[in-house]
């Protein structure tokens, strides 16, 4: 817009130079619209770069004084074009720097510039100069508008590149924590298997090297169990995961507990009903996390793994044992109990877990289902 004012001015000075030939005092008229076209360049300039806080009292003085120097052009130019265009400027700069009320005035002012001429030529160019300084009011309005408009468009647009930047973020942490369950819940899980057989191996072998043989077996089954995890989980980051019935897995990681050497039983309490695969895969990792937790730090003699598929429209996974308990979070534990936690809130579900030294440890986890 300030570009565009300034190229206005500079045409509308040159226009009223080639008329002054036909002026009676052209040098006055040249003198009166080169101050004035001087003070639509640089005093504008200087108004508009202010606050608009501080911008309001040096406009309405600026639009004063530019008045009067377009009143007395106008008594020696007469209603020219070079000396109405230079009006039109001031108009158009008075809405970009007061309040419409007060740019509306200034647009009805400039008509009463041709009060001195006869009744007729008066009302015949008031008419006209009032069409072009309403119409020169309008567009410049529009413009401000649109202008506005582009700036508000530009800072949503940057608003939102950095929404989609957080959000992306966002992902990224997401994705990265629940590839850090599955390693944790998967892998981590078989590991543990792998190591406490091969450490039962270690201690049977100067003396029972069959036995020693067969807990090794189940250990290298169990590195297998673990690469095939491995798999899963890569295929899962490439598409849809795959996973066998809840019943079935279940049944899997009693059977590995038990063979690991703490007898364990599986309980089904309720009538069972399909579950959503998200359900699922928290069930299975709220099971297998607590079963791991059993055979590393409870020294417990028995477990049981309990499924329950409640009436109130949850279903929940317990595992329960009677070692050691605990005064605190067991060692080691912390991760996985809090990606439990994690996976259970994501679902809107929730964690217990109830623990006294000597008398066992409870996991019981509830999701809707």
């Amino acid at each position: 817009m300030t570009r565009a004012l300034l190229v206005l001015t500079c045409g509308a000075f040159l226009t009223l130079l080639a008329e002054a030939t036909a002026m009676d005092r052209p040098g006055v008229a040249i003198a009166l619209a080169a101050v004035f076209s001087a003070l639509a360049t640089g005093a504008y300039g200087w108004i508009d770069r202010r606050p608009p806080s501080r911008r309001r009292g040096p406009a309405a003085a600026y639009v004063v004084v530019q008045l009067v120097l377009g009143y007395l052009l106008f008594g020696v130019a007469g209603a020219g074009v070079g000396a109405t265009l230079l009006l039109m400027v001031l108009v158009s700069q008075s809405v970009l720097l007061l309040p419409l009320p007060a740019a509306a005035l200034v647009a009805a002012v400039v008509p009463l510039f041709h009060i001195g001429m006869s009744w007729g030529d008066g009302l015949r160019n008031g008419l006209g100069t009032l069409a072009a300084a309403a119409f020169t009011a309008v567009v410049t309005e529009l413009l401000r508008r649109e202008q506005r408009a582009r700036i508000e468009l530009a800072d949503a647009n940057a608003k939102l590149r950095g929404y989609a930047a957080q959000a992306e973020e966002l992902a990224t942490t997401q994705e990265r924590n629940r590839v850090a369950r599955d390693i944790h819940d998967g892998l981590g899980h078989h590991l543990t298997v792998v190591q406490m057989q091969v450490q039962a191996a270690r201690a049977v072998l100067p003396s029972d090297p069959a036995r020693a043989d067969a807990v090794l077996a189940r250990a290298q089954e169990q590195s297998t169990e673990a690469l095939a995890e491995v798999r899963r989980s890569v295929a899962a980051l490439r598409g849809p995961r795959t996973a066998p019935p809840l019943a079935d897995a279940l049944h899997a990681l009693v059977a590995e507990t038990t063979a690991a050497g703490v007898p364990t039983e599986l309980e089904v309490d309720g009538t069972v009903r399909a579950l959503p695969p998200d359900t699922e895969e928290t069930l299975f990792r709220a099971a297998q996390e607590g079963l791991t937790n059993v055979r590393k730090h409870a020294a417990a003699g028995h477990a049981r793994l309990l499924l329950r598929y409640r009436d109130d429209g949850t279903v929940q996974v317990e595992v329960c044992d009677d070692g050691r308990g605990m005064a605190g979070t067991p060692e080691g534990a912390g991760f996985g109990l809090l990606g439990l936690r994690e996976r259970a809130d994501r679902l809107g579900g929730s964690v217990d877990l109830v623990s006294h030294p000597g008398r066992g440890t409870t996991v019981r986890v509830a999701v809707p289902g």
